[in-house]
């Protein structure tokens, strides 16, 4: 992908100026909503019992923000941008809106999600009704199954994400941002730099260059992660007409797919991204608060919302960590913005939205966009000390001051840990001791996960098969715990994830983890490092970079001539490779297999890390299976022995997430009878489990469930 994530610039000066901001006037608001579609009723009519039909509201909102607010101050290059007649920046974006047609039978509650790159994904938390224009899916049994429309939520969606693009074709939701201008109007320039892994003819650049003079940029490539950089020469690569892509010479030769290219150049007319965290904030703050627009334009959900929660997947998840951080839960009245959050994989991480020739799309891997800020102080949720600048704060601090904090619901992957430091959420960032929970959140890890599920069938670019674990059923029960927790005070599960403490949590060398050496299976120990990063004098003041990128060299893993460390670690796994610690999914508590949140490539980049996948590595069959491979893992027939042994302890799995308030009962039944269908096709194809007597008919047992 072409672009990653540079985590914001959070202006520590600014922070006094904040904490003044509830007592000053604020000038910043949605001023006009221009709807361009609606649909009523939408999903083909459909209706649910009690809540009744719903309609689709989709077009553009137009906003302004002063300045002169506190609140805005901590964007950088906000002073920068250019001003209407009253002295406001403006800006615009797209919004998508779901609700009942009848909100007196709706649960006068909002769903918001801030899309993935102009993409709606709230799929997985709606089983199955999603897609970038869900009101129009008008599959009845679909419509029958989803999650949070029969419990008559509204939904909406807005543009933030500089990265999405400009088309608005099929609901894809982008925004309008302001470009940063010298204070005498002339162009501003600085260093940018682009990371290329995605192949083609032409790479098209986040900013355009100030000069297409070649001497004054660089390119490079590499094939391997821990390859010395081999600059190409200027005679190798032109920029096209305007400056706005690079291209390989002679003309027509293409990037080498996933090999490693990097471009440092000059660029001009930065777009003032942080406003997009004010176009959420305000957006949202007008859904709840507001009755219409300054045109008189009725507010679609006018007096209508008692709570808004939000949820996201991965990037977005990254977004709402900074929006919390900066204070961008607290509307222009003083009040909250969102009661709640349900994180899926955006783990201690932030995005590149704050600073100055950033990138929201960029998201940093154990093998890719390393040099992008994503990654810094702080990590964690409650208040610990920087040890290499000697600086306390938390993700909660500016929040907690003006009494507008959201409740979080945090779950993230194994992969997390391994490729974007996720430990250091839990420990302080010395890396010497667990962290407590904060008041707000509740930190759960999905064991042996990788980023999202994966297809086992499919190896993609890796040397296992894909992980296929799906955390989607425990994401709607965490969902149901988050609102019991906000509406009625009722404490949701337990905090779950390594620790330093009970051993969990290790360093990532194969002795420390426990891995098993599993023959044909590679392990290297790889995983991101946390580094302070040098973009220049005062940077972490600004969020201007002189430096980009900062200076970097292999080998990129644990390398203190790179910069100072923050420590990371891994979970620890039991003798089959699974995870330990956190919520083990049936599969890991009754597996077939081994699951990583890890994986490495295949040839030609064979060894570096695979990104967001993980590994699905089955257990032998039998035991001659096992001792003629010299396998250490049991073999499946040695575990259980026959099908009904199986299918009564994953069943007994299954009941225990449901008792734990991890699993909802609906859920739950549809993992076990999906699970133990597919273990049959299986034993009809090769026979691991021998059925039992009557095995072949056995009826599933989930009745009981449904009265847990």
């Amino acid at each position: 992908m072409k672009r990653s994530i540079v985590r914001l610039s959070f202006i520590s000066l600014l922070v006094t100026a904040y904490g003044i901001c509830a007592a000053t006037t604020a000038h910043a608001y949605i001023k006009k909503i221009q709807i361009t579609t609606r649909q009523s009723p939408a999903f083909g009519g459909y209706s649910w019992p009690g809540v009744g039909q719903y309609e689709k509201i989709a077009g553009k909102a137009f906003g302004e923000l002063d300045p002169k607010d506190p609140r805005n101050q901590v964007l950088v290059d906000l002073q920068l941008a250019p001003r209407n007649a009253g002295g406001k920046v403006e800006y615009s974006f797209d919004f998508y809106l779901l609700k009942p047609v009848d909100l007196s039978k709706g649960s006068h509650k909002m769903l918001y999600e801030p899309p993935n790159r102009g993409r709606k994904t709230i799929v997985a938390l709606n089983r199955g009704v999603g897609g970038n224009d869900p009101g129009g899916v008008t599959d009845a049994s679909l419509l029958g199954d989803s999650f949070l429309l029969p419990q008559g939520y509204s939904l909406s969606f807005s543009g933030w994400d500089a990265s999405a693009g400009n088309s608005s074709a099929n609901f894809n939701t982008t925004i309008t941002l302001p470009v940063a201008r010298n204070a005498d109007g002339s162009p501003i320039t600085g260093p940018a730099y682009e990371y290329i892994v995605n192949g083609g003819t032409s790479y098209e650049l986040t900013y355009a260059a100030a000069t297409i003079d070649r001497s004054k940029a660089t390119l490079t490539h590499r094939v391997h992660l821990n390859d010395k950089p081999e600059i190409v020469p200027s005679s190798g690569w032109q920029y096209n007409a305007d400056g706005t892509a690079i291209g390989l010479l002679p003309a027509g030769t293409s990037f080498v797919a996933n090999d490693i290219y990097e471009f440092s150049y000059t660029a001009k007319d930065p777009t003032v991204n942080g406003v997009g965290f004010a176009a959420v904030r305000d957006w949202n703050a007008w859904l709840r608060y507001e009755t219409k627009d300054s045109a008189g334009t009725a507010n679609p959900l006018a007096g209508d919302i008692t709570r808004i929660y939000t949820e996201c997947s991965s990037q977005p998840c990254r977004f709402l960590n900074d929006f919390r951080y900066l204070g961008f839960n607290e509307a222009e009245n003083g009040k909250p913005v969102f009661d709640g959050i349900l994180q899926w994989i955006g783990a201690g991480d932030g995005i590149s939205m704050n600073y100055r020739w950033s990138d929201p799309g960029r998201t940093e891997r154990n093998r890719q966009d390393h040099l992008y800020l994503e990654g810094r102080f702080p990590f964690a949720n409650v208040m610990t000390k920087d040890p290499i600048t000697g600086r306390s704060d938390s993700r909660y601090a500016r929040c907690e001051k003006t009494h507008t904090c959201p409740y979080a619901m945090e779950i993230f992957s194994a992969n997390e840990y391994w490729v974007k430091a996720g430990s250091l959420m839990t420990t302080d960032p010395a890396g010497e001791k667990d962290l407590p929970d904060s008041p707000f959140t509740r930190i759960y890890f999905m064991s042996s996960m990788q980023h999202g599920t994966g297809n086992p069938a499919s190896k993609g670019n890796c040397q296992q098969f894909q992980n296929p674990l799906d955390q989607q059923g425990v994401q709607r029960a965490l969902f149901v715990a988050l609102d019991k927790w906000i509406t009625t005070g009722t404490l949701p599960p337990p905090s779950q994830f390594p620790k330093l403490s009970d051993g969990t949590l290790v360093k990532p060398d194969q002795a420390s983890t426990g891995f098993p050496r599993i023959p044909g299976v590679t392990y290297t120990g790889l995983k991101t490092t946390r580094y302070l990063f040098n973009y220049g004098p005062n940077f972490y003041k600004t969020g201007i970079p002189t430096i980009n990128p900062p200076l970097f060299a292999p080998p990129y893993q644990d390398n203190p001539a790179n910069g100072p460390i923050y420590p990371s670690f891994v979970p620890k796994t039991d003798a089959d490779g699974n995870d330990i610690a956190g919520i083990r999914l049936p599969e890991v508590q009754v597996p077939l297999a081994t699951y990583t949140g890890w994986a490495l490539r295949a040839v030609p980049h064979n060894d570096d890390g695979c990104e967001a996948a993980g590994q699905y590595i089955p257990f032998p069959k039998t035991k001659v299976d096992r001792i003629e491979s010299a396998d250490p893992r049991l073999s499946i027939e040695e575990r259980y022995g026959n099908f009904e042994t199986y299918a009564a302890r994953f069943e007994q799995a299954v009941n225990d997430l449901v008792r734990r308030g991890i699993l909802l009962p609906f859920d739950a039944e549809r993992m076990l009878k999906k699970n133990l269908e597919d273990v049959r096709k299986r034993n009809r194809k090769s026979s691991p489990l021998p059925l039992g007597e009557g095995g072949a008919e056995r009826r599933v047992r989930v009745a009981r469930l449904s009265q847990t």
